[in-house]
């Protein structure tokens, strides 16, 4: 299932519907997905979301009215200013509009000057917002890929599965540990870690000739599928409490909560 949704994906079928650039039957390949797989319909949601962004009104128009009110504000002071200066001589018709057209374009001019600002500054945010959905969409896909990977080795039928569950010292813990001897991989699924004092910690081992090596620190916040050292021919595994950063050796097996043997598997 995992597959078929990662290589849905990565067809850019849903990208290319939410634009509307799909064909009739990639249309509805789109909408059957979005139906019956609740993480494409996140997916298709969140992008809808994101490309509102990108959803910008057609051209501006000059605000209704200003024409007129260009008019009334400058047709009766112009007309008394020419008459107080020469009473006997009439101001042509001509003129009063060229002065009313010249001031007109004033206007208009410094009224879009001043939209083209605004929209400049709304292209730079849109441009920012498609560089972060285009990120989005590539960590998506990274993880999808991170995602297809572990699952491939979780399928090899090479692959062993082992359960460490705790002892009476941690009776909740549970980790499942993947160990394939063929690719010489190893793989751990924190499922549950009870909590620990600030000052401790849970520290997995593996058992090699009555030796211990460290192969790192669980962290009950990492709660995930993660790789570990492989560790050829080990014995067995182990989950020891340890002082917070971990010990650089196996010192007592008291502090051991839980342990597995490898060797009958």
């Amino acid at each position: 299932m995992e597959q078929k949704l990662q290589s849905f994906f990565k067809s850019g079928l849903l990208d290319s519907y939410i634009i509307g650039t799909t064909s009739v039957a990639e249309s509805l390949e789109v909408e059957h997905y979005i139906d019956n797989y609740p993480e494409v319909k996140s997916e298709y949601e969140r992008l809808q979301d994101n490309l509102e962004i990108l959803a910008k009104a057609d051209a501006l128009e000059a605000p209704k009215g200003i024409l007129d009110n260009v008019f009334k504000a400058i047709e009766t002071p112009l007309e008394k200013n020419v008459v107080a200066l020469n009473p006997k001589k009439q101001t042509p018709w001509y003129s009063i509009a060229a002065s009313a057209a010249a001031i007109l374009f004033a206007v208009t001019s410094i009224y879009f000057y001043n939209q083209n600002q605004i929209l400049q500054n709304e292209s730079l945010i849109v441009d920012a917002e498609i560089d972060d959905l285009r990120s989005d969409i590539e960590n998506n896909n990274s993880k999808l890929d991170d995602l297809s990977r572990m699952l491939l080795k979780l399928n090899n039928p090479d692959s062993r599965k082992y359960l460490l569950s705790g002892n009476e010292r941690a009776k909740d813990l549970k980790t499942v540990a993947y160990i394939n001897p063929v690719e010489k991989t190893s793989m751990i699924d924190v499922v549950e870690l009870p909590q620990l004092p600030p000052e401790k910690c849970y520290q997995i081992w593996a058992e090699v000739n009555n030796r211990m090596i460290n192969l790192g620190i669980l962290d009950e916040k990492d709660r995930k599928l993660q790789s570990i050292p492989y560790v050829e021919d080990a014995l067995a595994l182990s989950i020891s409490i340890e002082p917070k950063g971990g010990s650089e050796t196996f010192a007592d097996e008291e502090n051991a909560v839980a342990e597995i043997s490898l060797k009958d598997n």
